[in-house]
């Protein structure tokens, strides 16, 4: 195949696993659960699906394909910036048989928009980056249904094989040397705007921890008192802690008085705890830092973690090199529905030895979601712009619930501090001591 035929046939693929995801996540429960709202912080599964349908509608119908309307009627309910999630029960919304049948017919024409597509041009469609958008887009709200899935009461619906065991133990931190290295991209064809554009950062030495917190370390903070300790805590997030009730990471349950117990979707069970702490919100995992004597890593400093390369002096795609993910080097694409093991994925792990930083659970770090030098907004200001400057912090590396087409080393994700129904996690680093780590 040629160049551009090689992209196209990848778009294909990348669409078409999405929309089976994004059927196998509506169609494993009823009419009545997918209308339900099943948490004040998500929406009705069935606006996810229709909104998935109007964004491709809008994008690659519309706009690339430069056809007449699908259901011109909608737009404005699917418009992610007029409704709020908790009010998105109340619109006229699709019915699911509607919802189902306004993607399948936006869907068949995009397949015809793709094959006719000359992927380049104007820059929207150059190197088809305008489809992989749109396959990002719509995992990353598979990823949003699933965290509803987790959110559901009722019997579980969701089934997958058991993540992995450990395949080697991760030395408790390493040490990354001081230097300069690039941070963002400004030529990977699938790179959203606020990845954008590449930049130089210059970085002192710093230790990080080899692979994410554990829910056994976690269980340590839990029953020194973390809870109960607010000088561990920032004045803002022990009054979270305090107003919310905060007493261990979302869904955890006693199991009895000494032992944790937790609940993924829909089935309680012991607490694994060689597994990445999960449900934790960016105060705890903050706290947690403190308590153990460290501190959560800037942006910048997780991204040369995970795509520095010592011996070139080069920054790779993926912590492992360029080469896109695969079963053995990381936890992605609901494959699974929990992280694996520490030391399951040494086939991922960088050159510098830090393991899982792709997959698993999304890592909150210290920064706050700011543009790169440089940013320009593409294809429009919602994407990235009308967030930076706000009350987010940014998060890093996917989870188990991400599919490799939204997940990278320069992937930038964001949220509030206080979430935690999303899948996050973290790892702490610190700063070395005078001399520490000279060569």
């Amino acid at each position: 195949m040629t160049a551009p035929e090689v992209v196209r046939s990848r778009l294909a693929e990348d669409l078409a696993r999405a929309r089976e995801r994004s059927r196998s996540l509506t169609e494993c429960v009823d009419d009545a659960d997918l209308v339900a709202q099943h948490s004040p912080l998500m929406s009705p599964l069935v606006w996810d699906l229709a909104h998935i349908g109007n964004q491709e509608e809008l994008w690659l119908v519309r706009d690339v394909g430069g056809r007449d309307p699908v259901r011109g009627d909608i737009d404005e309910l699917y418009d992610a910036f007029r409704h709020p999630r908790s009010t998105r029960p109340t619109l006229p919304l699709l019915n699911p048989a509607q919802a189902r049948s306004y993607v399948a017919e936006v869907r068949g024409k995009v397949w015809d928009v793709l094959d006719r597509s000359a992927l380049r041009g104007r820059p929207l469609e150059q190197d088809g980056f305008v489809f992989a958008m749109i396959a990002q887009h719509e995992q990353q709200h598979d990823e949003t249904m699933l965290a509803t899935h987790q959110l559901r009461s009722g019997p579980p619906v969701l089934t997958a094989p058991a993540a992995p065991g450990a395949r080697t133990v991760p030395a408790r931190e390493v040490i990354v040397p001081a230097g300069t290295f690039e941070m963002g991209t400004s030529t990977d064809p699938a790179a959203l705007d606020n990845e954008r554009p590449a930049h130089r950062v210059t970085l002192p030495a710093f230790a990080i921890d080899a692979a994410p917190v554990t829910n056994g370390q976690y269980v340590e903070f839990v029953a020194d008192g973390g809870y109960r300790r607010p000088e561990l805590w920032s004045d803002r997030g022990w009054a979270h802690r305090m107003s919310a009730g905060l007493e261990a990471p979302q869904f955890w349950v006693r199991a009895d008085r000494d032992d944790w117990a937790h609940r993924v979707f829909g089935v309680t069970r012991p607490l694994q705890l060689r597994r990445p702490v999960v449900h934790v919100c960016f105060f705890e995992a903050q706290a947690y830092a403190r308590w153990a004597g460290r501190r959560l890593p800037t942006e910048a400093e997780w991204e040369r973690a995970a795509r520095w390369d010592p011996v070139t002096g080069r920054s790779r795609r993926f912590p492992w090199g360029d080469a896109d993910p695969t079963e053995t080097r990381a936890n992605l694409g609901q494959r699974h529905l929990e992280p694996a093991e520490v030391g399951a994925y040494p086939d991922g792990a960088s050159p510098l030895g830090v393991h899982q930083l792709i997959g698993d659970v999304w890592e909150w770090t210290s920064s706050d979601f700011l543009p790169y030098p440089g940013f320009a907004a593409f294809p429009y200001r919602e994407y990235s712009d009308v967030f930076y400057g706000g009350d987010y912090k940014v998060l890093r590396g996917g989870s188990f619930g991400t599919d490799q087409v939204a997940c990278r080393g320069t992937f930038r994700n964001w949220d509030h501090p206080v979430r935690r129904q999303i899948f996050a996690g973290f790892r702490c680093a610190r700063d070395l001591a005078p001399g520490e780590g000279d060569v």
